[in-house]
């Protein structure tokens, strides 16, 4: 029986390229999505971290005591805030401790470019905007950061940068860049290019260096560092060096840190800000397996059953059932072992490429090399081969049940009363089961964790009992399609009734179209009824045309920027706000501080009570939800903190109570209060702009780009691109479900082609007797197509009915999360989803129709 698996696997080639294309797409797009969530993960993580293999202690400083130069408030300190301990006397101290091999003196922090079209450079990674001295060695060089072109920056005017900055910038040698630290914008010249082996730099992040007296000025203070990194002699205990280190310094200003101990930290905080992606990133892969098993499945069982008689004929010159089954699950292992490794192959590409397809503009995904573990070449295995095997393993035991004689009848077996029955059965239960989980959400608040399982599961579960529905509904929602393709004349009443012969080919065929179209018809309505409840309440708190503010809460504006942007022409008022955090009633919320005279111009609040008027010292205005969750009204007192940890728990009175307003935030006080007792004192973290009713949009915008210095750490947005912003991590899901129905689209056109070749290939001597009887090719190729544009059509139809019910029973949840929301259809995103999935099927069809046209009557009708 093993030597007939090998002749069968060799004797039928264009049957075994079929078979080997569909497992070798269905691994790929598996391995090739895992290896794809592995990479992005690794490179998020390197996004965010910094590499300690050989730093063996970092010798940190310490905020100053109360009193001592450079404490806030103390005397003098305003031109000291950055002063540290850190300076080349104590560098050269550390060198001469015992155990150390290396001293490497740092002066960094954050910096941020405009590209050379003057736009902010790599906005999405702004927290890996990196900024450090060039600090030269003996031998002239900085071994950390090697010149690859130019030379390194001499003065306070000059800067380098490294490769991938340079790059996604356009930046040349020569050129004057505008970048800013957390202040004003500068200029500087580029006279050099470097390499860099920091992980947040080449994973997406930027790098500039400046003269070492620069960067010590802007991020230390004059002939200080902020950080000395140590490296060990070989065999040296880093606990013991930590010591001794940690003798040398003074307690109160400056602390000793393991290389060992700061990598666990990092590791706590990368798998906190990395979570998120790692979960999509497993969804992603889920979804993928899902859709990839299909085509197998589909392929097997097919092939399978079309070799009914060959099975019968082995039965009946003397073989086992057993040995028929074993037979064909060699051929299945034997196709699965060599599609798997041509799976996994073009799975690699897929990873290689799914960043450039799945980036956009403003938020690139982190780059870095592929990761290959060992989950992805697993899946590849249990997917080519144990996904191979039980496709062959369940038709084959089935087949090799039938009698001899009863198989030779017949290359296809109907399926029985019992067996229709049992399949209604288990395809209600499970439609009952996900339906009921997905509308007992229906009273959920809030869009936690658990709810966001219950509403995946469901929706799983939904899809699942639509695909074991299918088969069942093929029939009468196929025949509903005959008036249509009837009047295509013989050519589309012979397609309808080819589509009805097999039910569950044509459900099979059908079902990695339908799963595909579900998931992004559900996720498309969510994310455009969530666009529209974000447009929503921007027009209902926002008056203002635009807004400028920081990309982090720790810069500020420049107050001149603030003035020249009252002065830009087109602008009929600017109104600046200072934001902070306020402490009340055991949580933290935000406050704005605002001019009360002047908001009303560019804020929409609708007060419940109250008013904005009575604003002043030691009196606040409260959202509803926040006066909600501590129980006060308009009148009340209630003890609360602004900023930091040094401002005391002050009782201020409630002078009124306004609609959720995301414009201004979580609770209204006066600008100068909130700026006196902020993190920032003095600083400005948003300017809202009203421009004149006639001034041009574009224009005016560009206007206030120039007001601000062009200083890339500032951005001007209008109401739609806010809206963007807010929708940030649900734009970003929408990509990747998009890049998956790219992905399985192409699966479902390949798994249609499939179908209907070997459909073609079933029904050779038929369509020689349609040729026979005067239907020409051009008809032969149209019923082909009409066959495939109905199961596309079904698919699509069964893959909507899911994919809107889901989107409308979680629509709980989002309006739980986000006020306002409301279930809203995008006709056109739908419409859309609607022609490529038949475009998909027209595709599909392409090759078998021209196959069956080429056939030869005569050839055809003498067939066996």
């Amino acid at each position: 029986m093993l030597k007939t698996a090998l002749r069968n696997v060799l004797a039928h080639k264009a049957r075994l390229l079929m078979t080997v294309l569909a497992v070798t797409l269905g691994v790929a797009f598996v391995s090739g999505t895992l290896v794809f969530a592995d990479s992005s993960t690794a490179a998020h993580r390197a996004a965010v971290s910094k590499d300690y293999a050989d730093i063996a202690v970092t010798v940190t400083p310490k905020d100053p005591p109360p009193g001592a130069p450079g404490a806030a408030g103390s005397a003098g300190s305003a031109g000291d805030e950055h002063a540290t301990v850190l300076d080349d006397g104590l560098a050269r101290k550390l060198a001469g401790l015992p155990g150390v091999a290396a001293v490497r003196p740092s002066a960094d922090g954050p910096a941020t470019l405009n590209s050379s079209d003057g736009t902010p450079l790599r906005t999405g990674r702004i927290w890996a905007h990196r900024a450090a001295a060039y600090v030269p060695g003996a031998d002239g060089k900085d071994s950390r950061h090697p010149l690859t072109e130019g030379r390194a920056p001499r003065d306070g005017e000059e800067i380098a940068v490294d490769s991938g900055t340079a790059a996604a910038g356009r930046l040349r040698i020569g050129e004057q860049i505008t970048l800013a630290t957390d202040g004003p914008a500068m200029t500087k010249r580029l006279v050099g290019i470097v390499t860099t082996r920091d992980t947040r730099v080449t994973a997406g992040g930027t790098l500039v260096l400046f003269d070492k007296a620069t960067a010590q000025q802007l991020f230390a203070s004059p002939g200080r560092y902020t950080s000395i990194d140590l490296s060990a002699v070989p065999g040296t205990d880093t606990a013991e060096l930590a010591r001794r280190v940690t003798d040398l310094l003074p307690a109160d200003r400056a602390e000793a840190t393991t290389g060992t101990a700061q990598a666990a930290q990092q590791a706590v905080l990368v798998d906190t800000l990395t979570r998120g992606n790692e979960k999509l990133s497993l969804v992603f892969a889920g979804v993928a397996l899902f859709i990839g098993s299909f085509l197998i499945v589909n392929t097997f069982t097919m092939l399978v059953a079309r070799r009914t008689r060959e099975i019968a004929l082995l039965r009946a010159i003397g073989a086992t059932r057993r040995q028929v089954v074993r037979s064909l699950l060699w051929e299945a292992v034997l196709l699965g072992l060599a599609a798997s490794v041509l799976g996994f192959l073009l799975g690699l590409a897929i990873a290689s490429v799914l960043p450039e397809i799945l980036s956009t503009t403003g938020d690139p995904l982190p780059r870095g090399p592929l990761v290959i573990g060992p989950l992805p070449v697993a899946a590849a295995l249990a997917v080519g081969v144990g996904v191979t095997v039980l496709a062959a393993w369940l038709p084959s035991r089935k087949a090799a049940r039938i009698a001899p004689v009863e198989a030779m009848r017949a290359a296809e077996q109907p399926p029985t009363a019992t067996a229709s029955r049992v399949r209604g059965a288990a395809g209600a239960l499970l439609l009952a089961l996900g339906a009921g989980l997905l509308l007992s959400l229906a009273g959920a608040k809030d869009a936690s964790e658990e709810n966001l399982r219950s509403a995946m599961f469901g929706c799983a579960l939904l899809v699942i009992a639509v695909i074991v529905l299918a088969p069942l509904l093929a029939v009468p929602v196929i025949r509903l399609s005959g008036r249509l393709t009837g009047r295509l004349g013989i050519a589309g009443h012979l397609a309808h009734r080819n589509a009805l012969r097999d039910p569950r080919r044509t459900a099979a065929t059908a079902s990695a179209l339908m799963a595909s179209t579900a998931l992004v018809a559900g996720l498309a309505v969510i994310g455009h009824s969530t666009g529209q409840a974000l447009d929503r309440q921007a027009a209902a708190g926002l008056s203002a045309d635009y807004v400028i503010s920081t990309h982090t809460s720790s810069a500020g504006i420049d107050p001149a920027a603030v003035q020249r942007m009252t002065a830009t022409p087109g602008v009929r008022t600017a109104t600046a706000v200072t934001d902070s955090t306020l402490f009340i009633g055991g949580g933290v919320r935000q406050i704005s501080g605002v001019d009360p005279a002047a908001a009303p111009s560019v804020m929409k609040l609708d007060f419940v009570s109250g008013s904005l008027k009575d604003l002043g010292p030691g009196r606040i205005a409260l959202s509803s939800t926040l006066a909600r969750a501590n129980g006060v009204r308009t009148g009340d007192r209630i003890g609360a903190r602004i900023g930091g940890p040094g401002q005391d728990r002050t009782p201020y009175t409630v002078v009124g109570v306004y609609e959720d307003n995301p414009t201004a935030r979580d609770a209204l006080g006066t600008r100068t209060e909130v700026q006196g007792k902020s993190l920032e004192p003095g600083s400005v973290q948003r300017v809202l702009v009203r421009a004149d009713g006639g001034a041009d949009g574009g224009a005016t915008k560009d206007r206030l780009r120039t007001a601000t210095g062009n200083n890339p750490l500032l951005q001007v947005q209008d109401r739609r691109e806010l809206v963007q912003e807010a929708a940030g991590s649900l734009g970003t899901l929408l990509t990747l479900m998009y890049g998956l129905l790219a992905i399985g689209g192409v699966i479902a056109a390949l798994g249609i082609m499939n179908t209907l070749a070997m459909s073609v290939s079933d029904r050779t001597r038929e369509i020689g007797v349609l040729r026979a009887i005067g239907m020409d090719r051009a008809g032969i190729r149209r019923m082909i197509r009409v066959e495939s544009l109905t199961v596309a059509a079904f698919g699509t139809l069964l893959g909507l009915a899911a994919g809107l019910f889901g989107a409308w029973t979680v629509g709980a949840l989002a309006n739980g999360a986000l006020k306002g929301y409301s279930l809203a259809l995008p006709w056109d995103t739908l419409l859309l989803l609607c022609l490529v999935s038949l475009a998909t099927g027209a595709v599909a069809a392409a090759l078998p129709a021209r196959h069956a046209s080429a056939l030869s009557p005569l050839e055809a009708v003498a067939e066996l």
